[in-house]
């Protein structure tokens, strides 16, 4: 939370977050804009991913966990053919696949990654692994210059539906509705190797966060 002195201005703003926007920037401009005292997000959304980032303003920002634990909503696209450190189009290259699955073949799978599943979060996230995040130890392991990267424990998470949307020949864009703690990046990535491939998101866009939507969100150029 950011707390500096300013206007008492209490609520809830739901920002569509362009693409290449840290979340803690997107914060910062909606507090200046409306010079508040204290400003807050309610969940976080990764530069590269573009969509519904909630910030809440003065009071709100004490009902910031309550918005956390709702239901999430995104569309994706995974690329097939290479594996990232980051499961994203920013990481270096971990792994290749010549192997392009058909819809069908998709299609198949997808009940194994609905429903309650235990994911493998990506190493580049925020977790914290003893008062560390777990971005700054892979960053680390990257400038020390070792081979592997270290790996957090898989975690028990909430898929409620996994639909395949549109294919082209190197990518497959899905929706999903998820629960707190999934992450889009591991998704696509244990996908593409189950269908025997390599993968990592190459686009990815929040569409909705509890009753936060698209429906009533405004733009960074309205701002």
């Amino acid at each position: 939370m950011a707390s500096r002195k300013g206007n008492p201005v209490h609520g809830w703003v739901s920002l569509d977050k362009p693409e290449g926007l840290s979340s803690s920037r997107a914060v910062g401009i909606v507090r200046r804009v409306f010079a508040a005292a204290k400003a807050g997000p309610g969940g976080t959304l990764d530069p590269l991913a573009s969509g519904i980032l909630p910030i809440a303003l003065g009071e709100a920002t004490k009902t910031v966990s309550f918005a956390m634990q709702g239901a999430k909503t995104y569309s994706f696209t995974l690329s097939f053919g290479v594996q990232t450190t980051t499961d994203d189009r920013e990481g270096s290259v971990v792994a290749t696949s010549d192997a392009r699955p058909a819809a069908d073949d998709i299609t198949a799978i997808l009940p194994c990654f609905t429903g309650r599943i235990q994911q493998r979060p990506p190493i580049f996230s925020a977790i914290k692994i003893d008062g560390a995040r777990a971005y700054d130890i892979a960053r680390k392991a990257v400038a020390d210059g070792l081979d592997t990267l270290p790996e957090l424990a898989p975690r028990p998470v909430e898929v409620e539906r996994l639909e395949l949307q549109d294919m082209t020949e190197d990518s497959a864009s899905f929706f999903v509705a998820c629960g707190k703690g999934t992450y889009i990046r591991s998704l696509a990535r244990d996908i593409a190797i189950a269908l025997g491939s390599a993968g990592h998101v190459s686009r990815l866009r929040r569409l909705s966060v509890g009753p936060f939507s698209e429906v009533d969100a405004i733009s960074l150029a309205f701002l």
